[in-house]
């Protein structure tokens, strides 16, 4: 194992696919001069030049048009958002283009392309920098939909991302580029659609994913020491979700809190709800609770953030709650 940051095991997986496949490059806003916004292609031009890390004019639609394209003919595009709040511009491309020309065409097309960049809130950038867009592209068929939360789910989902046959939505966040953490060392993947159990435990089941799921770590930790004793699952793919998982914790658990950083209605905690208790409802021992974000656009006040974001005081408040304590 070695040590590196979210954006070296980002650079990493981009950049070992690279070599092995001239079909695959990069392109978006500041990513080859500039080594990316959050310098998550640092060194990529150097390697490969301006042919296959390309920057682009701030023009999300035209140039998520061009990947889509390229990818219809036999390219593997990396497209990098420098916030997934600005792929609203390139969303037509994404949803009517790059999601439905495999069904369209009947098969004689695919999109083998990776939208990434980051997602949900990252400080003070109030309401339209601050969005979390995950529930919106997994509601649409033809999407498979990626959040990591460390550095080596990172790079292997994104090795797995960039080899997939279909587009991948793969979302990270501007708080997490700096995170380090242990990554393996030589060639792997994770498959898409296979969550992980991060902490197993007894009592209850957290489900979440992304940077928000640190405040499930968080609670677990203050949690156990009043004897309470927490199963953390990380989704890591969105969509497909790994049902099974999620399904056998809370058959042993028989409890579960589901936490988001997204707005309350209609979002992927909702979706897990759904499935848990039309799947194994007899299972539960109580009601399920989700943690979201107030509903609410994000404020740009410090403190009316801190209050609109969720964080480890409300999932122990949840889990004391399922537990009618």
């Amino acid at each position: 194992m070695k040590t590196l940051q979210f954006r070296q095991a980002i650079a990493e997986a981009m950049s070992e696919e690279m070599r092995k496949d001239d079909s695959i490059y990069l392109m978006g806003e500041e990513v080859a001069e500039y080594n990316g916004a959050y310098k998550a292609s640092k060194g990529m031009l150097d390697e490969f030049g301006p042919e296959r890390v390309i920057d682009t004019p701030i023009s999300e639609l035209g140039f998520a048009g061009i990947g889509v394209g390229s990818a219809m003919n036999g390219n593997r595009p990396i497209i990098e958002f420098m916030t997934f709040n600005f792929a609203l511009v390139g969303i037509d491309q994404i949803i009517n283009n790059a999601a439905k020309i495999r069904q369209m065409s009947g098969g004689q097309f695919n999109c083998p392309i990776v939208f990434r960049g980051p997602t949900a809130s990252a400080g003070q950038l109030a309401a339209t920098h601050s969005q979390a867009f995950e529930s919106w592209y997994a509601n649409c068929p033809g999407l498979k939909v990626v959040v990591p939360s460390n550095p080596n789910d990172a790079k292997g989902l994104l090795k797995a991302a960039i080899r997939d046959d279909d587009p991948v939505i793969f979302m990270e966040s501007e708080q997490m580029y700096g995170d380090k953490g242990e990554v393996v060392e030589g060639e792997f993947t994770i498959p898409l659609g296979v969550a992980e159990i991060k902490r197993e435990g007894t009592d209850v089941t957290i489900v979440s994913f992304g940077k928000i799921i640190k405040e499930a770590y968080k609670a677990a930790e203050i949690l156990e020491k009043e004897g309470i004793s927490c199963e953390i699952i990380d989704l890591r793919t969105v969509k497909p979700m790994d049902q099974k998982t999620i399904l056998d914790s809370v058959k042993k658990t028989n409890r579960l809190v589901v936490l988001e950083e997204a707005w309350p209605f209609g979002n992927v905690a909702t979706e897990i709800t759904y499935l848990v208790q039309s799947k194994i409802f007899d299972y539960l021992d109580a009601p399920i609770v989700k943690i979201n974000t107030a509903d609410t656009p994000a404020p740009y006040s410090p403190v009316l953030l801190e209050e609109w974001l969720p964080n480890h005081e409300d999932v122990v408040k949840a889990v004391k709650k399922v537990l009618y304590k």
